[in-house]
């Protein structure tokens, strides 16, 4: 066992130790986190226009701070991008995390450097919580990879700007550089395919035992080695035992991912976004990850259904209820208020407080009122693909159909299949089921002819990556939204049908 493995076991034990004392004491900790956060923003331009002055709880908090998402915050975002100091959070951003929005253009998301541990130790405390559980720290000794943005930074207003994955680059810890893969010039290649070919001539020949990005693109690399080399990647890096993602739902790629691979691996399930690092996955055996309670960010929850009510409800995490889906709001000491980050979480555990992503809140069909969301569309497809097990996904996407050339309105499924079901009208029977089972507005409208059963339109080979590359935006943490409420995706992935 080599000294990093050695090191991180007592490591471990004390990050586990500190973690059970918070998410055992799980109310006290936010508020506390909460009081912190209104003291030290008092003096800010936005702890002026919102009385910070006098909040004294939460619902004081709720009635002077609205709801906002990147568009209602951009003012305050304005005057940072101007040179002001002291607008959302003291001083100035360490950073400008830069993010490609769907409606507000390029988004710039404040990291302060109170903020900056939130990225760097949920990341670092994923592992640990692993090494502490099973033993195992063996990875740690080995290459790690991590598939991410480029290090490279802009600047705006002279604060340093760049994708979230690559400031964290600069931030990765000492003891772990010399066996980081690639190399920072590597990571530097914008071009995606050109880097990807890279990153293989630079590990192909080494022991890789961690891997990590978003779970299409570290497809894409391992189908490369394997056309390169023509073996499984388990004969290529033999001692590959970790594999770490985060951005998307594992599941449809899970069987595709472990047969290339040639065996299982364990994974490590996160949940970063740019606005912080929200929740990890702390055990090999429950369901959910890892609510962070404890480190800057204070979290409210709107009900899903409310979400677009005038006056929704605005839960602390003491108010949530097992199984509701839920809209995540954070304020952080990045400078971040009453801000929706856009997804949509359901809690699995109160004890400690584990949720899965269950989809976007904007992400959803409901041309006829079905309201269907991320989170029934991958059950769906994961419980048909178990009756069917000669198949293997690459990707998918749903859309409505609602005024077809010919027949009913319905559901698209465009899939591009690495193996297609032997019988493909009974999975689109299965399908259809299923997702009749999981979602009652539209078993109803399955069953009032208001919708014909599902369509799935098959795709060519590497229709989603030319789709991307397309769109400029193959690699790092692109990813296309697994279902929309209208055409605008399927029209364009639909010209690589077969």
């Amino acid at each position: 066992m080599g000294i990093r493995a050695v090191l991180a076991k007592p490591f471990a034990a004390y990050i586990a130790g500190q973690t059970k004392k918070w998410a055992s004491n799980p109310g006290y900790f936010q508020t506390h986190v909460f009081k912190k956060l209104i003291a030290d923003a008092r003096h800010t331009q936005f702890g002026h226009d919102h009385g910070f002055e006098s909040i004294q709880s939460h619902q004081d908090f709720i009635k002077q701070v609205p709801i906002r998402d990147y568009e209602a915050l951009k003012p305050y975002i304005e005057k940072v991008l101007h040179g002001e100091k002291d607008v959302l959070w003291s001083g100035k951003p360490a950073y400008f995390a830069k993010t490609s929005g769907t409606t507000s253009g390029t988004k710039y998301i404040p990291i302060s450097k109170e903020s900056i541990p939130n990225h760097i130790h949920g990341a670092r405390n994923a592992l640990l919580s692993y090494v502490h559980e099973t033993g195992n720290a063996s990875f740690l000794d080995g290459g790690l990879i991590f598939l991410s943005g480029s290090p490279e930074l802009d600047e705006k207003a002279g604060i340093k700007t760049g994708r979230l994955s690559g400031i964290v680059n600069h931030h990765v810890p000492g003891y772990l550089r010399t066996n980081q893969k690639p190399s920072y010039d590597t990571n530097c290649i914008e071009d995606w395919e050109e880097k990807l070919d890279r990153i293989i001539d630079e590990t192909i020949n080494s022991d890789m035992t961690l891997i990590s990005g978003i779970p299409p693109w570290v497809q894409m690399y391992f189908d490369r080695i394997v056309a390169k080399t023509g073996k499984k990647i388990k004969d290529v890096f033999p001692n590959f035992s970790m594999f770490v993602y985060g951005g998307v739902n594992f599941e449809p790629y899970r069987a595709k991912l472990f047969e290339t691979i040639g065996r299982n691996v364990d994974s490590i399930e996160t949940y970063p976004a740019s606005e912080g690092f929200i929740a990890y996955q702390d055990s090999q055996h429950a369901e959910g990850l890892l609510l962070l309670l404890n480190a800057g960010i204070f979290f409210e929850f709107v009900p899903a259904d409310e979400y677009f009510n005038e006056n929704p409800s605005r839960l602390s995490i003491d108010e949530v209820e097992l199984g509701k889906n839920y809209a995540v709001l954070i304020n952080s000491n990045a400078g971040l208020w009453g801000y929706s980050i856009g997804d949509t979480v359901k809690f699995v555990s109160k004890n400690p407080y584990r949720v899965i992503v269950s989809g976007r809140i904007k992400h959803f069909i409901s041309a006829f009122g079905e309201h269907v969301i991320g989170e029934e569309v991958e059950k769906a497809m994961k419980y048909t693909v178990q009756k069917f097990p000669e198949v293997e996904l690459v990707e998918f996407t749903v859309a409505p159909n609602v005024t077809p050339v010919e027949g009913m309105p319905h559901h698209e499924w465009l899939i591009e299949f690495a193996n297609p079901p032997r019988l493909m009208e009974s999975f689109i029977q299965e399908l259809d089921n299923q997702l009749r089972a999981l979602n009652v507005y539209y078993d109803d409208l399955i069953s009032g002819n208001i919708l014909q059963t599902l369509k799935i339109t098959s795709l060519k080979k590497n229709a989603f990556i030319e789709y991307m590359k397309s769109m400029g935006k193959l690699g790092g943490q692109n990813k296309v939204p697994r279902l929309s409420n209208d055409r605008k995706i399927a029209d364009e992935i639909g010209k690589f049908k077969v």
